[in-house]
């Protein structure tokens, strides 16, 4: 991998396309498994420079110039809490512009870096209310000048809260003394909750990309909590972040998420070192004894018994080796440019970490027996209701606020096109940016860019609910899974929205319908397999296909054993899936036309060979006869806040 070269699948691009899928997919994650994403690394760089420079030092900037503080001396300002406060609202501020998580190439924004506000200021782009059918003035997908007008006064509300200076608090200065610059006013934090609660139910793309589950409640805590209980509350809330991420990881799925995000960490150039993540490579690339270790101890046990550790803890020393700890996994995060880079998230966690339970230890009278019962109880609470609630019923929470993050066990989906058909999304749906095959051809050309997208369907395949994915798009698709243009849903969701961040809730069967009333797809055209998370200890994933011109056309449900044994290609075929409920008389059209990534690039090339362009037309996949058909089954669809 060079600075400006990227280190891509060795592969003759006309002739990789014409590979059958499940052998494209053989050659993807194995190059996977060696190199990641295999992205220049001048893009590492790119966000390198941007965590430093902007995340960080603009924030700083921004939270001290505004105080009355000299940003260059950091024993000045580290445990003032008016910094804390303003920079809290500056990640919402960069959240909330799209320029923070889901940023970048890493993310499908290939160019332009930035999609976000692209996306949220432009009148007619798509829109996702979590509840249109039961909150009135919600209704539709399309952006109004209420919501452009929503979202331009939540920009202008943080903006003004980190620009204004602190205010007097009495209990501030009964706490730490005279030696203070005061706390964000309360009328300056008021007006940012209620937009976002306004914004989120217009348009849950924006609430959950401004990461609302985790500084919302601390918005809260600044609000109408007094100062130590603030800090407390603050304390909790960070605690639950990570006990809820750790708690999700006890699953079989995430032992399959370390070997990927290994296999893209830029600066680890040893290929020895990336294949012992994985049991045998290139045959078996299940995840190695060393990689499940990994995964169990300290990615899984550590991240929940450490940080409760740091909330009781009342000694200065352990609570340091504590801190210690945590910093090490923000910074090993942050070193692995995982995809969808959660890389400002990171650098905020490591900055509370020093000011929450450094600079304001449980001795010096911010421990749990000092916050009020009242509150305490409230806050743990409030803390706890959206975990256990999203871990059993994943369908109605989103895995956000459930705090389930980077656990392997997501809501996903898998988009699959008939030739050409990718460009009705381009020509009728208004987006900040082309679609990223697009996007990608312009900068590698026309099969070249293909195949670098087809990269991440490899690396989806290295995950649990990727293989299942696969299983059912191979089942109903038929001969065709070789000649539709294949796309990882979550990447494509992020050109037609603007953001996503892993949330299978933002391309489920209301975005495809949003797409279908501006595209009009004949039946067959887009065909989405989509699968939920898996409820806790449930070992059972539920799917569902969508026929975009049709809509929901099959649900059943696969075993997440299964998904796991077996390998990212398939290679004894499909996993076994149940059928619970097919679309009665339903079957799949095909469409004419080229073969694996893009079709009308394809179809040239078989045009000036002379080359038959015909395609098979009928019924794309086999149903079980015992299989019951009749209505759809009613109840569970998936609800996001």
């Amino acid at each position: 991998m060079g600075l400006t070269t990227g280190n891509f699948p060795p592969v003759d691009p006309p002739t990789f396309l014409q590979m059958p899928y499940r052998e494209r997919l053989k050659h993807l994650s194995r190059h996977w498994a060696e190199y990641g994403f295999g992205a220049p690394k001048i893009v590492m760089f790119i966000y390198l420079f941007r965590m430093i420079f902007f995340t960080a030092g603009c924030g700083v900037l921004a939270a001290t110039l505004t105080s009355n503080l000299n940003p260059f001396n950091p024993s000045e300002w580290f445990d003032q809490a008016i910094v804390w406060q303003k920079l809290i609202v500056w990640m919402l501020l960069i959240e909330s512009l799209g320029m923070g998580g889901s940023w970048g190439p890493l993310s499908g924004h290939f160019k332009p870096f930035t999609a976000g506000f692209r996306h949220y200021f432009r009148l007619g782009t798509i829109r996702l209310p979590p509840w249109p059918g039961k909150v009135p003035g919600t209704a539709g997908d399309e952006r109004t000048p209420v919501d452009v007008a929503l979202y331009t006064l939540l920009i202008i509300s943080y903006i003004a809260a980190i620009a204004l200076p602190g205010q007097f608090d009495q209990e501030l200065q009964n706490a730490v003394g005279t030696d203070n610059e005061g706390l964000m006013a309360m009328a300056s934090v008021v007006p940012i909750i209620v937009l976002l609660v306004a914004m989120g139910l217009r348009d849950k793309i924006v609430f959950l990309a401004a990461r609302s589950e985790q500084y919302l409640p601390a918005l809260i805590f600044f609000a109408f909590f007094p100062f130590v209980d603030m800090i407390i509350a603050a304390k909790i809330l960070i605690v639950a972040v990570w006990v809820g991420a750790g708690f999700s990881k006890l699953t079989k799925h995430f032992p399959l998420v370390i070997p990927p995000m290994v296999s893209n960490t830029p600066w680890l150039s040893s290929t020895k070192i990336k294949r012992a993540h994985y049991r045998n490579f290139p045959e078996d690339l299940r995840p190695s004894k060393g990689a499940k270790f990994l995964a169990e101890i300290p990615g899984t046990a550590f991240e929940i018994v450490v940080p409760l550790v740091l909330l009781f803890s009342t000694n200065d020393t352990i609570t340091l080796i504590a801190a210690i700890i945590m910093l090490g996994y923000c910074v090993f995060i942050i070193s692995c440019f995982p995809l969808a880079t959660p890389i400002e998230w990171n650098v905020m966690f490591m900055f509370l970490i020093g000011f929450l339970f450094l600079a304001h230890s449980s001795s010096d009278g911010y421990g749990l027996a000092d916050m009020n019962t009242g509150l305490l109880i409230l806050t743990v609470a409030g803390m706890l209701l959206f975990p256990i609630w999203g871990n059993i019923r994943p369908d109605q929470i989103s895995f956000l606020p459930a705090l389930r993050q980077y656990a392997g066990n997501w809501a996903s989906g898998m988009w699959a096109l008939a030739p050409g058909a990718e460009q009705k999304i381009n020509d009728h749906i208004k987006k900040a940016s082309l679609m990223q095959r697009d996007q990608l051809e312009a900068e590698y050309g026309e099969d070249e860019g293909s195949v670098v997208l087809y990269q991440l369907l490899g690396w989806r395949s290295l995950h649990s609910q990727g293989r299942g994915m696969n299983s059912v798009m191979i089942k109903t698709l038929g001969d065709d899974v070789d000649r539709y243009d294949l796309r990882e849903a979550e990447f494509a969701c992020n050109a037609v929205v603007g953001w996503n961040f892993g949330e299978g809730h933002l391309h489920h069967e209301q975005l495809v319908a949003a797409m279908q009333r501006r595209c009009n797809f004949a039946p067959g055209e887009f065909i989405v397999v989509w699968v939920e998370s898996e409820p806790f200890g449930n070992g059972r994933q539920q799917y569902r296909v969508i026929d975009a011109a049709v809509g929901i056309v099959e649900r059943g449900s696969w075993s997440v054993k299964d998904c796991v044994e077996t390998q990212p290609w398939l290679p004894d075929g499909p996993i076994d899936t149940q059928v619970d409920w097919r679309m009665d008389g339903y079957e799949r059209v095909s469409h004419p036309g080229g073969r694996g990534g893009s079709g009308e690039a394809v179809e040239r090339r078989r045009a000036e060979a002379g080359q038959s362009q015909s395609g098979k037309v009928g019924a794309g996949a086999s149903t079980p006869k015992d299989v019951p058909v009749g209505p759809a089954p009613t109840g569970g669809e998936p609800v996001t806040a």
